[in-house]
């Protein structure tokens, strides 16, 4: 268990609700050094008074862990625009709001939960003057560059894109397609706690937008119409919206989390 572990935990569960089944309201821990993590970040929310009543979770040993099926494994990362409905209509993400702010899905990244997490986003002002025309257009103003004359349809380099914006992480290359769009094309994202997803029925048309969670960045849109072996997702994004960082400069970037995924 790690801290993060611990506040993600405390983050996505009703802490003031006892539950039918007990398995539901315990955190585990598997020797001391966890169990003193569980507990501090247990008074930490204590001390921030989040919630009017005191929580009803328990912190008490680890027992036996038996994993389910595999295709019960990753199944947000797996299903993510399925997923991505299901929490919204459950209640989860209005629970989170009320109690934790606009952040319904952190990511457990050290990264994305300290630097993204604070970014404060630039006035229009700069924006307008670190932004080319397109760019300010794609991300600010919803617009669409031209397909088959932008940046990144065709790159083929190894590495990550980020928002153009925020620096957030958004896809890796390992999940770029070529879709003969003549957009940047990817089966999901690298960090799906950095994209949120919004109905869209501009143009007469009723389409699922993608946007950046913390620079708040018109990326594209999403379409399920990718080949099944793919997943079935096209993410379809906006060159003018990215930066593509290669995987040579990931660690001189601050992004060297992600270095790994592009040892071969």
């Amino acid at each position: 268990m790690t801290s993060r572990r611990a506040k993600y935990f405390y983050w996505f569960h009703d802490l003031l609700l006892i539950l039918r089944r007990a398995d539901d309201e315990i955190e585990s821990y598997e020797n001391e050094e966890e169990r003193e993590i569980a507990q501090r970040v247990f008074d930490r929310i204590e001390d921030l008074k989040v919630y009017e009543k005191p929580l009803a979770v328990e912190l008490l040993p680890r027992v036996p862990f038996y994993p389910a099926e595999e295709y019960h494994q990753n199944y947000a990362q797996k299903n993510h625009l399925k997923y991505s409905y299901y929490r919204n209509a459950s209640g989860r993400d209005a629970f989170i709001k009320k109690h934790w702010g606009e952040d319904t899905m952190p990511s457990l990244s050290t990264r994305a939960m300290g630097d993204y997490a604070d970014f404060n986003k630039p006035s229009d002002e700069e924006l307008r003057e670190r932004l080319t025309p397109m760019q300010y257009s794609v991300t600010q103003e919803d617009g669409t560059e031209q397909a088959f004359n932008n940046e990144y349809w065709d790159n083929k380099g190894e590495g990550i894109y980020v928002d153009i914006v925020s620096g957030e992480p958004l896809f890796s290359s390992l999940d770029k397609f070529d879709s003969g769009t003549g957009w940047p094309s990817f089966t999901k994202p690298i960090e799906s706690g950095n994209i949120v997803l919004r109905e869209d029925n501009s143009f007469f048309q009723k389409r699922t937008e993608v946007r950046s969670r913390y620079a708040d960045s018109h990326l594209g849109h999403v379409f399920k119409d990718a080949p099944p072996e793919l997943g079935g997702l096209r993410y379809c994004m906006n060159s003018a919206a990215l930066r593509f960082v290669p995987k040579e400069k990931l660690i001189e970037e601050g992004y060297g989390m992600y270095a790994k995924l592009f040892e071969h």
